[in-house]
């Protein structure tokens, strides 16, 4: 029977909260979450994987159960929320692991892999673009408010609503997958993103999305030089990371694996079971 455990650790004077499970003496997998989620989107992948795998996944500050400091006593940016969690690594002593990254975990992830290559054992990607093939019509508006905020900041504002939060679970999705969504999914990052002052949050955030572009010659120099085991399990439907990221893994990481799933961009939802499969072959080849 896999036990979860929800624990809570101070960096900095803010709570991060984190679920763990496994036996720590495992082969360790850091599952970083995107927006407007949270560690909740892992909760199936981590039952499935801990008989064989130490499995930690954390909510960023400002999202899930971690704290949620205002605009003002927290410089929210992806530099920031990466040290946050690099602070969070070396309170738990995790010297190796494996990194699995989706949406907002891409830039986190892969600075972190990137400054410490050693401590990287493998790379699984969901969505988790490094390459500018990877943007879709999703981000023209997303772009244009980073160029100029207050002129976009109403069009923005949609993606914070109900509406775009369920389109975002169910888009891309066969229909006969569609049941396999559980509605809590939604609601509760709706929940999340409806908390007073966490508007401003996202709005800067959304903001500071533009800076990880600079990082991207940094990310594929990376790849190119230490060649990381690479999985790749990508909804080939996703309408915000769209399968041309995936594919472009292969000019830097042609050794990788690469599956493109009939899902779009939460396909740990719809085909959790496909991509635990294909994780438990991969870890267990190239990390054992």
């Amino acid at each position: 029977m896999t036990i979860t455990r929800y624990r809570t650790a101070a960096i900095d004077g803010l709570d991060v909260f984190y679920r763990e499970a496994g036996d720590a003496s495992n082969p360790t997998l850091l599952l970083l979450h995107g927006f407007p989620s949270s560690s909740h989107m892992f909760r199936n992948l981590i039952t499935s994987l801990a008989d064989s795998y130490h499995l930690i996944a954390p909510d960023h500050i400002g999202y899930g159960q971690s704290s949620m400091p205002t605009i003002h006593e927290f410089d929210y940016s992806f530099d920031n929320l990466t040290d946050v969690t690099e602070k969070l690594i070396a309170r738990l002593g995790l010297d190796r692991f494996a990194i699995y990254i989706h949406d907002y975990g891409a830039p986190i992830g892969l600075r972190i892999a990137s400054a410490s290559p050693e401590r990287i054992t493998a790379i699984i990607t969901q969505s988790g673009n490094a390459y500018m093939e990877g943007f879709t019509p999703f981000w023209d508006i997303l772009f244009a408010h980073a160029k100029d905020r207050a002129a976009n900041e109403r069009s923005v504002r949609e993606y914070l609503t109900g509406t775009k939060t369920h389109w975002q679970y169910t888009h891309g999705v066969p229909a006969d997958r569609l049941e396999l969504i559980a509605p809590e999914t939604w609601q509760l990052d709706q929940a999340g993103l409806d908390r007073k002052g966490n508007d401003e949050i996202q709005l800067q955030m959304f903001w500071d999305y533009q800076f990880n572009l600079d990082g991207y010659p940094k990310f594929q120099e990376y790849f190119r030089t230490h060649q990381p085991p690479l999985l790749v399990t990508w909804g080939r439907n996703d309408q915000i990371f769209g399968a041309a990221g995936a594919e472009a893994y292969k000019r830097d990481l042609p050794n990788g694996e690469y599956h493109l799933l009939d899902a779009g961009h939460f396909a740990l939802e719809t085909h959790g079971t496909e991509i635990s499969e294909y994780i438990r072959d991969f870890l267990g080849r190239v990390i054992g």
